[in-house]
């Protein structure tokens, strides 16, 4: 049975680079191939957007062109760090039929979401969890062959809804994956962990997702806390020196934000920056 790993990751980014370090070193261990998509390939036409929109959301579509050549696909979001010891979840999660994702309703309820694109596209059987929308994130996806999302989740589809929902592309996953009646099973925190199940022993999960601000205090200090994980996690496992050079990165680009953002002395923010900011 042949795998793939696929990740979205435009641009030089020093957590893309480093997240990349960790899918490849992954990837090896369980088995699966790696592709990492650098370029646009799905236009949407995002025109005067309701709520915030990134063409980019449009790549997960990449999904279904790969389960034509693979049996399983396992899609990660570039903002996430695989911990080197994390287990199989080809194995751990062996439906073939099945799409395994993460149901972030369950925390963070999302009933504006659902109303949202059902008065895009017309009311289902939306599935609950605890009274509250299953809705499932779609930073990591695991699908396989026997998998029909993407024959209804469409770059049409998208179109129709990406100017008036939130999270375009995720909702109408959703969306299709309960309105064709397909079956799905909520992946353990373990493999999408996110700061909405908070801070403590999140080093120690499998698939830690920086999503937003990620770990960090805000969302300008998340690369530097990303890398500062990355080095923690992949010490012995990545060449020294290129831990190194990707910190360098994170802390420059930081240090660029902070800079633009106050009207001090890049040096006296320097030198505060170093005082206060975790690295």
């Amino acid at each position: 049975m042949n795998k793939v790993i696929v990740t979205l990751a435009i641009g030089d980014n020093p957590m893309y680079q480093a997240a990349i370090h960790s899918f490849r070193h992954y990837a090896k261990k369980v088995g699966a191939d790696l592709v990492v998509a650098d370029a646009l390939t799905f236009k949407v036409d995002i025109q005067s957007p309701k709520f915030g929109a990134n063409p980019a959301w449009a790549e997960k579509l990449r999904i279904g062109q790969l389960l034509a050549e693979y049996d399983r696909v396992l899609y990660l979001d570039a903002d996430i760090l695989v911990h080197p010891d994390t287990e199989d979840i080809f194995q751990k999660y062996n439906d073939l039929d099945t799409v395994y994702m993460l149901n972030e309703g369950e925390i963070c309820p999302r009933h504006h979401e659902k109303l949202l694109i059902e008065n895009v596209l017309g009311e289902i059987d939306w599935p609950t969890f605890n009274n509250k929308p299953v809705y499932y994130n779609v930073g990591v996806i695991l699908a396989s062959k026997g998998c029909r999302l993407f024959e209804f989740a469409t770059l049409s589809r998208l179109q129709l809804v990406c100017n008036e929902v939130r999270f375009y592309e995720q909702t109408l996953f959703n969306y299709e994956l309960f309105g064709n009646q397909l079956k799905h099973r909520a992946l353990s925190e373990d493999f999408n962990r996110m700061d909405m199940f908070g801070k403590q022993g999140y080093r120690r999960a499998g698939f830690i997702h920086y999503a937003g601000k990620g770990y960090a205090k805000n969302n300008r200090r998340r690369d530097v806390q990303f890398l500062k994980d990355f080095a923690h996690l992949y010490q012995g496992l990545i060449d020294e020196h290129e831990i190194m050079r990707l910190k360098h990165l994170a802390w420059q680009q930081f240090l660029n934000k902070v800079y633009q953002k106050y009207p001090l002395p890049n040096a006296l923010i320097c030198f505060l920056s170093t005082l206060f900011v975790p690295r």
